[in-house]
């Protein structure tokens, strides 16, 4: 067995470690003063609100490139809307446009006669006999009220049941005058851009 030594028990008044080997060398503990304390918390906070300020503008820069974008979504979707919505307001218009037409001849077939002078009127004046088509329900309707007025310019009433009620087709050697319900309800469409039929 080696030698051994005595161990004593060290005075309370000495540092801990003081008799250990290479206690000499250790350096003291300095502890930051309360002015240095708040300095660093100083530091420290205007770092933290630096790196927020700039990581919260870039947040709030990409939530409004966001909001943009969907801000643009929105009105496209309501100009696509109010596109889908004129359109049908259209068809439903037109449509309501031709019934009521429809309707009005089956309760006033009188309605023929302003038709059939004004497509007169438009025809040329010419020396040779017109063809005046007609229905065969407003031929015997027009012959009743305007046959001495027709038979006096010459004009002969052919029944054609091709040509649906509420309209006429004028015809002469030299000229053609088409006035049927299909063809000015072409017009009156073609008028609003439209290009809807009369049987559609």
């Amino acid at each position: 067995m080696s030698a051994y030594q005595r161990w004593e028990l060290n005075s309370f008044d000495e540092p801990v470690g003081a008799n250990l080997p290479g206690a000499e060398d250790v350096s003291p503990v300095n502890l930051p003063t309360a002015e240095e304390l708040e300095l660093i918390q100083k530091q420290a906070y205007q770092e933290g609100y630096a790196t927020g300020y700039h990581d919260g503008k870039t947040t709030a820069q990409t939530d409004a490139e966001r909001i943009g974008q969907i801000l643009r979504g929105l009105e496209e979707a309501m100009a696509q809307l109010d596109q889908q919505v004129a359109q049908e307001v259209g068809d439903l218009a037109i449509e309501i446009a031709r019934k009521m037409i429809s309707q009005a001849l089956i309760v006033k077939p009188e309605l023929i006669l302003p038709i059939v002078r004004d497509a007169m009127n438009s025809l040329p004046v010419s020396g040779h006999h017109p063809h005046l088509l007609l229905n065969p329900e407003d031929a015997v309707l027009v012959r009743s009220y305007l046959e001495t007025e027709l038979s006096h310019l010459g004009y002969k009433i052919i029944d054609d049941i091709r040509i649906q009620r509420g309209g006429c087709r004028i015809e002469n050697a030299n000229t053609e005058l088409d006035a049927t319900m299909e063809t000015r309800w072409k017009m009156i469409v073609a008028a609003i851009g439209r290009e809807d039929g009369w049987l559609e």
